[in-house]
């Protein structure tokens, strides 16, 4: 069903509707947990809260989202995650012209193109409302493959659906790909939760890193090639800042934030080898970002991974909340 015609769907379930600011939002609930999405505009998560404490950042906001496509909250990032080093890029036999701004393209701080073309797009379609004994979930798909203009900037037809499923635990998102024509899919998208501990100073948050390779990047935040294996690390945030690139993630890598008497942990569950970690100085969030391609792949081929015509492709994280019992 289109994203505006699901409201009588689940009048009678555990799952609630309503407005989240002026647009048409699910709200899933499980224990001391809730999670709110808007299907129509990008099926972006805009809230995640626990015990009413709000977990998710929307810096400027859902209408600065929808406006400029300023990501916040919990973003679908495709068919690119974070940033292409120029407005074309050549695979799979085809040779590809990105617009060089709105509506469908946006950039960033250095003039790129940066975070895929789907920002709250209206497309996608609400195919799923379910609500058993311990899991909420909601499911939607956006038939790309349907859209000439989409396809005029990624032109590799093909369906995407998202699912997101909530325990009193943790929230859990599914991405799935399937190439729908008879052209091979390039794989290269990504999420960017905004994450943030209220009533903790961000100075003192414990941060939790996996082992990883670091990517080194040049001045407009794209990778040179060369790169640097570290170990897993655990650190106080302090007055560090980041926005770095990891490769080589095994899956199952686990990154955490701790802070006010709770931890945030988000696993690259599967499908996910490539991260990002973002947290700019003076910032009250931290981002652990799931990538299935690193930044610039669909220009370099790096690390690009491909879905052949009449497969799926599946990628999941999850962000888990556990309350931490303080001492001292």
């Amino acid at each position: 069903m289109a994203a505006e015609a699901f409201l009588d769907a689940i009048r009678d379930m555990g799952v609630s509707h309503g407005r989240f600011d002026g647009c048409e939002a699910v709200t899933l609930a499980a224990g001391e947990l809730d999670a709110t999405f808007v299907p129509g505009r990008g099926m972006v998560g805009v809230a995640l809260r626990h015990a009413g404490a709000e977990l998710i950042d929307r810096r400027a906001g859902l209408g600065a989202y929808i406006e400029r496509g300023a990501v916040m909250g919990i973003p679908f990032l495709h068919p690119w995650a974070n940033r292409l080093a120029g407005f074309s890029y050549s695979l799979e036999g085809r040779d590809v012209r990105v617009p060089p701004g709105p509506p469908l393209v946006h950039c960033d701080e250095h003039g790129l193109p940066i975070h895929g073309v789907l920002a709250a797009s209206r497309h996608w379609e609400v195919v799923a409302l379910e609500d058993d004994d311990d899991t909420a979930r909601i499911r939607a798909v956006l038939d790309f493959g349907a859209r000439p203009e989409l396809m005029a900037v990624f032109p590799f037809p093909h369906e995407v659906q998202l699912e997101a499923a909530l325990t009193a635990e943790r929230l859990t998102i599914t991405a799935r790909v399937r190439a729908t024509g008879d052209a091979t899919v390039p794989v290269s998208f990504g999420f960017h939760p905004y994450l943030r501990l209220p009533g903790a100073d961000r100075a003192g948050w414990q941060v939790t890193l996996p082992v990883r390779r670091h990517l080194l990047l040049d001045d407009r935040g794209v990778p040179t090639g060369e790169s640097e294996d570290r170990p897993a690390a655990e650190f106080e945030l302090g007055d560090r800042h980041f926005d770095d690139g990891f490769d080589r993630l095994p899956a199952g890598a686990v990154f955490s934030v701790s802070g006010g008497g709770r931890t945030l942990t988000v696993t690259f569950e599967r499908g996910y080898p490539v991260g990002q970690v973002f947290a700019p100085a003076g910032s009250s969030y931290i981002c652990f970002e799931p990538m299935t391609a690193p930044t610039n792949a669909l220009r370099t081929g790096a690390g690009l991974q491909r879905v052949i015509p009449g497969q799926d492709f599946t990628a999941v994280f999850s962000i888990a909340v556990r309350t931490v019992i303080q001492t001292g």
